[in-house]
């Protein structure tokens, strides 16, 4: 019996070639990646519910709030116009703080809220 021949009904494989040759192995697609792209007016001043784009864990954004250089900016008109006991003002007030995102998985910066 001859080494390439078959019984009645044999269909090969695809990947089985007749003449011998070593198959072709299918061709592998790399993984697939789910990247999140952070924007700069993306986030408002409350928390986010997000997939972190560094630890892709699903989270909720922690929230700080900082003094910006608006925030001093104000606190020094106060006090060159007079006001200097009302200079701290601006460090209580939300519309002179800047809210910045964090990761409370792995700590990273996301983004930030400019009022």
């Amino acid at each position: 019996m001859n080494k390439d021949a078959h019984p009645a009904g044999f269909i090969p494989p695809p990947a089985y070639h007749v003449s011998g040759a070593s198959p072709v192995p299918p061709m592998m697609q790399p993984p697939r990646q789910n990247v999140v792209i952070v924007g700069g007016g993306s986030f408002g001043s409350d928390t986010q519910v997000m997939t972190c784009p560094y630890c892709q864990s699903s989270i909720s954004t922690r929230v700080e709030s900082e003094a910006s250089t608006k925030t001093h900016l104000f606190a020094l008109i106060l006090c060159l116009t007079g006001f200097w006991c009302c200079a701290p003002m601006p460090y209580c007030m939300d519309t002179c703080l800047v809210k910045k995102h964090y990761c409370p998985s792995c700590k990273a910066f996301l983004g930030q809220s400019n009022n």
